[in-house]
């Protein structure tokens, strides 16, 4: 059995250990409580940190620990430091993933196996391998709803599609999902331009909206991001000929810097990713493994190996006219930081 279900009269209090991959400290197997390994891809987007931040709150709260290790974007390092975690003794281990096609994390989930640790995908589901749990948002759904915001804004004219990075499961199930509603409108909507930006950078991104705007001479109708950092570099590229604002362009996240630029028009919508909760839903599901119980799931998503059982969540779109009735109002983010440099008279009224 688990030390969730063996172990009694946990230390009161919550004991948090944010480590790197070289930070002494005793081993997980030495403790007293229930240790879950989270192996994160990287900080680098304000909405990984939120992510992280959940997941050990959730946690911290149920009288467990978590170590947490971040690979700065590096998926060597990532497989490295998840076997880091499994040799300091973790009940579970929760990855998200730098390369979801990587056979290093593969390797990682059969040594798991082996010491009897199951492992979850957070965000990105592992791809070929025996992966015992996905938490996620259903991402395909993400993409439909992106281009759908679009259609609306620009119902025909030439299209581009600026994806993530190739490596990540997600950004190609976005893909499908915009695609697949876009080719419903072939007959009006030409897509000229459809790439992807290597590991999500928005100067890959940007590169791909200035190859498209010269080739066509600046004649772009509808811009369908992945998030919103590729969203960013596409309005930076479109605001040099004076489109910005003029274009509409997707993104993902409701990251600050895109809600602003939902509310002055210059993007025209993001999509809210319910993040305390995604990350609840995950820190549940390791802790019910920890246990020695099998988490709830709403869904199966093929991996190339299995079916594997998943929790997913709902996306939510957030345009200009709903920022205040979806993202404010749920916490997320803050009217005057939003709103920061409108005129108050211009912010929606409660």
């Amino acid at each position: 059995m688990s030390r969730l279900t063996t172990k009694a009269g946990l230390i009161g209090g919550a004991l948090l250990l944010l480590l790197t991959a070289c930070s002494p400290a005793e081993p997980a197997g030495q403790q007293d409580k229930t240790v879950i390994g989270f192996s994160m891809h990287n900080l680098i987007d304000e909405r990984w940190q939120r992510d992280r931040d959940h997941f050990e709150a959730s946690i911290r709260e149920a009288g467990a620990d978590v170590i947490t290790l971040t690979a700065g974007g590096d998926e060597n390092k990532q497989a490295a430091q998840a076997e880091k975690l499994l040799e300091r003794g973790v009940d579970v281990l929760v990855i998200v993933a730098q390369n979801t096609e990587s056979p290093l994390l593969g390797a990682v989930i059969e040594k798991a196996h082996s010491k009897g640790v199951k492992v979850l995908s957070y965000a990105r589901l592992i791809k070929n391998a025996d992966t015992d749990f996905y938490v996620s948002i259903d991402n395909v759904k993400v993409g439909e709803l992106q281009a759908e915001e679009i259609l609306k804004r620009a119902p025909q004219g030439n299209y581009v599609y600026i994806g993530g990075g190739q490596t990540d499961n997600n950004a190609v199930l976005l893909r499908d999902g915009s695609i697949r509603v876009l080719e419903k409108h072939k007959d009006r909507v030409t897509v000229v331009a459809d790439d992807y930006s290597a590991d999500w950078k928005p100067e890959e991104a940007y590169k791909h909206m200035k190859a498209a705007l010269a080739r066509t001479g600046g004649s772009i109708q509808g811009v369908v991001a992945a998030n919103d950092g590729t969203a960013g570099a596409a309005v930076q590229a479109l605001s040099e000929l004076g489109l910005a604002g003029k274009v509409p362009v997707s993104g993902q996240d409701a990251e600050l810097e895109a809600l602003q630029r939902v509310v002055r028009g210059t993007q025209a919508m993001t999509i809210f990713l319910p993040i305390e909760n995604m990350a609840k839903a995950a820190a549940d599901a390791a802790l019910a493994f920890a246990g020695g119980q099998e988490p709830v799931s709403n869904h199966k998503v093929p991996n190339g190996k299995k079916d594997v059982p998943s929790h997913l969540l709902e996306p939510v779109v957030v345009t200009k006219e709903n920022v205040a009735t979806t993202v404010v109002k749920a916490g997320y983010a803050a009217m005057e930081d939003v709103f920061q440099g409108v005129p108050k008279e211009q912010w929606p009224q409660p």
